[in-house]
């Protein structure tokens, strides 16, 4: 039996969390043939993922449904078009899992009780270190850390809000938000907590999902000599089923010292474009950067 890598593991685990205690249940009795009793869910889950050949035969069960796998994608911070079918999803996951590095892992796990979300922005003295630093496995890393945070907010995808706020922000913080939806409107902020309110009440008033696209054309990363990175990525905003259009979001990166080393935003330029505004259906599928390196450059200086 070929049985789960540690990584499949991990996100099978993170998905039947997802399900229904009967379908868990009923799951159970499929995997194992009714060969192994279970007395709690947590039981029921072990035997799932010990008994399942592989992530794909999992994947496929009918107990598994498309909206569990679209959900743990979109907590994954995985873009995927909102009308995809089952087959493409599980498609997506194995992709997913498969390109994960050990990178992604190297996180400073503090001994105090910190959030499990403020933990994963960290990123390991090694990884820091000016010889192996890669922009490019941190903003990968940040993009998966910061729209999972923000889409914890909304109340659609039915999970409990992680530990969102102005923490994960400089004091000074500036957003610019930019929205091209029926006309163009432009609106700024200043400082921790207004910046974090506004992009909160785009998740949890405004009920926005945004599904960035993290794939080479989609995510941009660049450092200046004196600690600032910035990520700049794109993706598509949806609400429930229905994919409202794309976004571009810029993130200035620099590390607190007096936080633990983490990084944190220090500014945040966001363009929103809806579909009336959009020339080609092409761009909703896996919108790519408009912005290049010599405008992130400007950012820099």
């Amino acid at each position: 039996m070929q049985g789960l890598t540690h990584i499949e593991r991990n996100g099978c685990k993170k998905m039947l969390g997802l399900l229904s205690k009967g379908d868990i249940l009923s799951l159970t009795d499929t995997v194992t043939n009714k060969m192994i009793a279970v007395e709690s869910v947590k039981e029921a889950v072990e035997a799932i993922l010990s008994y399942s050949n592989c992530a794909e035969e999992l994947l496929k069960r009918k107990k598994v449904h498309r909206d569990v796998i679209f959900k743990y994608l979109a907590k994954e911070g995985v873009v995927i078009p909102s009308n995809s079918e089952k087959h493409q999803l599980i498609k997506k996951t194995l992709e997913f899992w498969s390109n994960a590095t050990v990178k992604t892992e190297k996180v400073v796990v503090s001994q105090s009780p910190d959030t499990e979300a403020e933990q994963r922005v960290s990123v390991t003295a090694e990884a820091a270190g000016e010889a192996v630093f890669e922009p490019l496995a941190l903003a990968r890393q940040f993009c998966q850390w910061f729209y999972q945070l923000l889409n914890s907010q909304n109340p659609s995808l039915g999970q409990p809000p992680q530990d969102w706020g102005p923490q994960h922000f400089w004091e000074d913080v500036r957003l610019c938000l930019l929205t091209s939806i029926n006309g163009q409107q432009t609106e700024e902020f200043h400082g921790s907590e207004l910046a974090s309110l506004r992009l909160l009440a785009l998740a949890r008033d405004e009920r926005l999902l945004l599904s960035p696209n993290l794939e080479p054309h989609g995510l941009r990363a660049l450092s200046s000599p004196h600690g600032l990175v910035l990520v700049a990525v794109a993706g598509t905003i949806h609400r429930d089923r229905a994919c409202l259009g794309i976004f571009e979001q810029v993130f200035g990166l620099i590390r607190s010292p007096l936080d633990k080393n983490q990084w944190k935003i220090k500014f945040v330029n966001l363009k929103i474009r809806g579909q009336d505004s959009l020339s080609g259906a092409e761009e909703l599928v896996s919108p790519a950067l408009t912005c290049d390196s010599s405008e992130l450059q400007l950012l820099c200086s």
